[in-house]
């Protein structure tokens, strides 16, 4: 019988047994990842397109991104979304720099019937005219309202000196590009990078054969040619750079570099140095620009990825009067971090810290296809997740030391305020 009264043992995750999708082919080239190892009722339907911010002219990816169910030519909008409505689906679609994604979740035995109206108004949008002046006119006032946070005008200026090599990588989208765009573009982007840009299929439910089979047979007219490039050597434009925003309150801090994704070989050590620096609550830059200077709210590091490169950025909003204050202390947690060694205690917390958010990242079919998906877009399997682990096991002060004095000197560093 157990002993309540005698605390349990704690040990440290040393690995996680993770479950792998099976994986078929559609079309002889495009991968299907299937998760069946669902124990209730639900499912998830993802299509990922080479249809990211990359692939063609400023907004162009995000205007037909916003209109794929906008209406075919024997169905309204309306028709098609309240179809999705009345079978208990929920439609989910965004755009990110190298890909697009749609995905719909839904009960395991509605989820064919909603896919077939759904593949219909994919293959089938024929942008009609007035649906997409009404969705161009709706984006161009969010984007009048955007240009009046000085977070989303440092973003934009962020981006655009962080991947100043690249015009695609670099390029945000301007008023002109909403009011210039024609709709015979939009069926152009749609028909080389969503008919002709199928990349991947996700299906999460526990369906059998003839039921995934079914499913497959609806994207059968889909081709998966990959249109876009990925840029593995994107070169940053280092230094400071502001932009002006009249009677803002605030300021807008956005600081990083061009950096690496998980192919690289410093890239698990350095997820433990970002920790620490800013991606957990009580991080470095947390404690000391949050709860002892109360100079904001929140501010956080971050490493983000691309199937050929990565960034580190650091961000933040702060009154106005101490961003010059702000941005000091950001550089004294960078040196500190190259001229001192990382105590054992808080490297401690912190290891735990991150085990712990990885065994909860790894809970479930969901969680565990999300994390494949991650580490396939990279060439990786499961097993880096492990790699993962007995790397932040093994990670010493010293290394961490050596990093910050490899990858965060302050003279590498894109830094951009706005406001």
């Amino acid at each position: 019988m157990m002993n309540r009264t005698q605390q349990p043992s704690i040990s440290q995750v040393k690995e996680i047994q993770f479950i792998a999708p099976e994986i078929k082919k559609l079309n002889g080239t495009i991968p299907v990842y299937l998760m069946r190892d669902v124990q209730n009722e639900t499912s998830r339907l993802d299509l990922y397109f080479d249809a990211g911010k990359n692939s063609g002219p400023k907004g162009i990816s995000s205007f037909v991104n916003g209109l794929l169910l906008s209406g075919t030519p024997n169905r309204s909008s309306v028709e098609i979304n309240g179809n999705i409505d009345d079978l208990g689906g929920f439609y989910q679609s965004g755009v990110s720099m190298e890909n697009a994604v749609v995905s719909m979740y839904a009960l395991r035995e509605f989820l064919p019937e909603i896919m077939q109206g759904l593949i219909d108004a994919l293959q089938n949008v024929h942008f009609d005219e007035s649906e997409t002046r009404e969705y161009l006119a709706d984006t161009k006032q969010r984007h009048l309202q955007s240009l009046g946070k000085v977070s989303y005008l440092s973003q934009r200026e962020f981006q655009k000196h962080l991947f100043q090599s690249n015009t695609l990588y670099a390029s945000v989208m301007e008023l002109e590009d909403v009011e210039n765009v024609l709709r015979q573009d939009l069926i152009d982007f749609h028909q080389k990078h969503y008919l002709n840009g199928l990349q991947k299929v996700v299906i999460v439910g526990n369906f059998q054969d003839v039921v995934i089979d079914q499913m497959l047979s609806l994207l059968q007219d889909f081709s998966g040619k990959n249109n876009s490039v990925k840029d593995k050597n994107i070169i940053h434009n280092k230094g400071r750079f502001h932009v002006s925003k009249d009677r803002a309150i605030q300021t807008a801090v956005r600081i990083g570099r061009i950096l690496f994704n998980k192919k690289h070989k410093d890239y698990l050590d350095f997820l433990v140095l970002n920790t620490i620096l800013g991606d957990y609550f009580g991080s470095r830059l947390m404690s000391n620009i949050r709860e002892e200077k109360g100079y904001t709210y929140g501010i956080g590091s971050m490493v983000n990825e691309f199937q050929n490169t990565g960034y580190f950025m650091i961000g933040t909003e702060v009154k106005k009067e101490v961003s010059a204050d702000t941005i000091k202390e950001i550089k004294y947690e960078l040196n500190r971090l190259q001229k001192e060694l990382v105590s054992d205690e808080e490297l401690n917390l912190v290891k735990n810290y991150l085990l712990g958010q990885l065994l909860k990242s790894a809970d479930g079919p969901y969680a565990m296809i999300d994390l494949y998906l991650s580490a396939e877009m990279q060439e990786k399997d499961l097993e880096h997740y492990n790699d993962a682990i007995k790397a932040v096991r093994e990670i010493t002060p010293k290394r961490i030391q050596e990093l910050a004095q490899l990858y965060l000197n302050w003279e590498d560093l894109t830094i951009v305020t706005a406001g």
